[in-house]
């Protein structure tokens, strides 16, 4: 049973902290798919009582226990979406989110206790857990994650935010035995347990030492070798590689590491064209409310979309059995609709936790100085945001939902700020040109305006060509932003490229993304669009990084009410007192309003996802969100095939 301090934990998550139910379950009793049984029967295979830990841990299917076999079928869009496969089969960290997102509880860690201030976790592991290569799972792969990975700085250049302490240092781990640990930070951190259960934040439960060791120089001096010989530069991309700690889902790319996922990627993205293929984990840890070992489904197949168009006829067919992204668009809506009876599929809708349909963001710390002093003018992005007319995008695109807004909390939320919400939306081409000529005030012959070098100022916007919302809204967006004298292009890229050059990169104008928060645990989690706190805030890279880690090279000191925000939410990170934290994010969000970092469109409005009818177990309705992330914590392992 988990044991933390409720008023602590409440205080810090502002949710009710949802504690397992753990029925009684003996481990003799466990039963198995046939094909294990078959592999046991042949020698091949240990015994499934020796396959799972002492302590597995239960999951109570949805709908009623389901049956051994069949393929979830699922889909990539382009070569740069493998990060999506945490959503389906990716998603194992520490500590978990409950299915209606109000809390966390136990995953991989048996439990987890908080001392008083919150400043010390201890975690239990499951005894007996092993890897999906049969090897045990212990504290010896959490320190080597530690002691090996994150504090080394070739590795890792800056940890992640939430094994910092507010004041900048890195939390430490303390090994008790070979089931429990510590982590330990110098200051109060009460948001850790919510943070470890993040989409892919938590690294801790992803590097099997025994495996890991061999590309490690500290573990084998032949590592640099090793790495030449395959063209490498060196045992530093050798292990990022090997490990996919370095980039979002190149986990998946390497069949030879062992997870403690329930499948385990047979055929990664690349070795065909037309699949990616994760086949069942033996050694899975959890099992269903009467002992069968999960997952039902026998494998999750990834089908290679070229594009959403080709995903669209695929689902059509009835070739796809659950997906909620690329084509579950408001424009697809009604030709999903149609194609029900002969796809064979129904709805299932996806509940917003988004700030915002599309956010535009410039590049603040552009590393051009014209540019990034232009970006950095507030009237320049005010004046850019008065030149779109969202009531227009929003009856084209979005098939008239929604109401024109800013990147903001929902209204309904305690933490909600009109003047965030509200100002700059509405359609005002005078007002646009009065803003951008205090600025810049110069045009050539054909209208545009000139930076104060005389150049034409134009204003590239990268973005991810799957994200057909945005394709569509820019070819309306970019004549709008052109009338105000920005010569406003949009440049489309595979996913692999975006993520180079916006995600991990920093020499770009400006981009459109959505995901973040818009209320409750997501807004504190996920306030990348109200402040620069992660590498998610597109609009600040320089920023952000010099939160996180001053002493990086690429690190850019803010602006005086950027550091007060950090300075705020370093604060709430480590109260207890629920009024406080409060009172903190509101600040937060004032001085979001009064900067005016990012713009957008319309908040959302509730989504859907297409879904088989042979598939069973699947909520009618779940979180919409990258952190959740959707629909891992609805456990895809009690999904089955009728």
């Amino acid at each position: 049973m988990t044991r933390i301090s409720r008023r602590t934990f409440l205080a810090a998550s502002g949710a009710a902290l949802v504690l397992p139910a753990m029925p009684s379950f003996a481990q003799a009793a466990a039963k198995e798919a046939p094909a294990l049984a078959e592999a046991v029967a042949a020698g091949t295979l240990p015994p499934v009582t020796e396959r799972l830990p002492l302590n597995p841990m239960v999951v109570e299917p949805f709908e009623g226990v389901g049956r051994y076999g069949g393929d979830l079928r699922t889909a990539l869009v382009g070569g740069g979406s493998l990060n999506m496969m945490h959503r389906y089969q990716g998603y194992e960290p520490l500590v978990r989110y409950t299915p209606d997102f109000l809390g966390v509880i136990p995953n991989v860690a048996e439990s987890f206790e908080a001392s008083a201030d919150a400043s010390a976790y201890t975690f239990k592991l499951r005894e007996g857990h092993k890897w999906s290569d049969g090897q045990p799972f212990t504290t010896d792969d959490i320190m080597f994650f530690y002691e090996d990975v994150m504090l080394n700085e070739e590795l890792t250049p800056s940890p992640q935010g939430h094994l910092r302490s507010p004041d900048g240092t890195q939390a430490k781990f303390e090994k008790v035995d070979a089931t429990t640990f510590r982590i330990v930070f110098s200051q109060p951190n009460g948001l850790l347990p919510l943070r470890l259960a993040w989409a892919n934040d938590d690294r801790t439960t992803r590097t099997p030492r025994h495996y890991l060791e061999q590309f490690h120089i500290k573990y084998n001096p032949d590592a640099d070798q090793i790495a030449r010989d395959q063209g490498m530069t060196g045992w530093v991309q050798l292990f990022q590689i090997k490990s996919g700690i370095a980039v979002d889902g190149e986990i998946f790319k390497n069949k030879e590491m062992p997870t403690l996922y329930g499948w385990t990627v047979t055929q990664p993205i690349g070795e065909s064209a037309e699949f990616a293929i994760a086949q069942r984990n033996p050694y899975y840890f959890k099992v269903d409310s009467e002992g069968n070992q999960l997952p039902y489904l026998d494998r999750i197949t990834y089908a290679v979309a070229a594009d959403n168009e080709v995903l669209l006829l695929k689902t059509l067919q009835g070739e796809i059995d659950l997906i909620d992204q690329w084509i579950c668009t408001p424009a697809n809506r009604a030709v999903l609709y149609d194609g029900q009876e002969t796809g064979q599929y129904g709805f299932y809708t996806t509940t917003s936790t988004e700030p915002n349909e599309m956010v535009f963001q410039l590049n603040l710390t552009h590393k051009d100085p014209v540019k990034r002093a232009l970006f950095q003018n507030k009237n320049f992005r005010a004046g850019l945001s008065h030149a779109i007319d969202r009531q227009a995008v929003i009856d084209t695109v979005f098939i008239g939902q929604g109401a024109p807004a800013q990147p903001s909390v929902r209204p309904e939320d305690p933490l909600y700020n009109e003047q965030l919400a509200t100002q700059y939306t509405a359609f005002d081409l005078a007002k646009a040109n009065e803003l951008l000529d205090s600025v810049v005030p110069n045009k050539d012959g054909e209208g545009y305006r000139l930076d104060e070098n005389g150049n034409r100022i134009t204003l590239i916007f990268e973005i991810d060509q799957v994200r057909q919302t945005f394709v569509d809204s820019f070819q309306l967006v970019l004549p709008m932003i052109r009338a105000a004298g920005i010569d406003a292009q949009m440049r489309t890229m595979d996913r692999s490229l975006w993520e180079v050059r916006v995600r991990q990169g920093g020499e770009y104008d400006a981009t459109v993304h959505k995901f973040g928060g818009n209320g409750g645990i997501v807004a504190i989690l996920d306030p990348r669009y109200f402040f620069p706190n992660t590498t998610e805030a597109m609009y600040a890279k320089g920023w952000q990084i010099w939160y996180n880690d001053p002493s990086s090279p690429d690190a850019v000191e803010p602006p005086a009410a950027t550091k007060r925000q950090f300075e705020a939410y370093n604060e709430l990170r480590q109260t207890s007192d629920t009024a406080k934290q409060q009172e903190l994010m509101k600040e937060i969000l004032q001085i979001a309003a009064d900067e005016f970092y990012v713009f957008g469109v319309t908040l959302p409005l509730d989504g859907y996802g297409i879904v088989a009818n042979r598939l069973k177990n699947v909520a009618p309705s779940m979180p919409n969100s990258w952190g959740y992330p959707t629909p891992a914590p609805t456990n895809p392992e009690q999904y089955y095939i009728s």
